[in-house]
């Protein structure tokens, strides 16, 4: 018996190697998919905790909840989405540094 591992990926056909790299290529997507969903949870819980001090502060989370809402929007609910990009803009101009993307 050696110490060197045998690549055992070599020694399958092409349709095993391109299933198994689905396989893995998956695995690592609902990994990603998991580790956002637990960012974002603990994000979530911070910005329902911790209080804002300063308007630019309350712009994030606001930032963050329009983000939340733009998402839902139908892509031909134009009216909407130009105002929450109109909001944004006055972030920005209004708050400085900090409110921005």
């Amino acid at each position: 018996m050696t110490d060197i591992p045998v690549e055992l990926d070599k020694h399958r056909g092409m349709a095993a190697q391109k299933a198994t790299d689905l396989r893995r290529a998956l695995a690592e997507v609902e990994n990603n998919v998991r580790e956002l969903r637990e960012r974002e949870s603990d994000l979530e819980n911070r910005l329902m905790t911790v209080p804002a001090t300063s308007w630019p502060e309350a712009a994030v989370k606001a930032r963050y909840l329009l983000n939340l809402y733009l998402a839902t929007l139908p892509a031909e609910d134009t009216r909407h989405r130009a105002l929450v990009s109109a909001l944004f803009d006055d972030f920005l101009r209004l708050g400085g540094e900090g409110c921005g993307d």
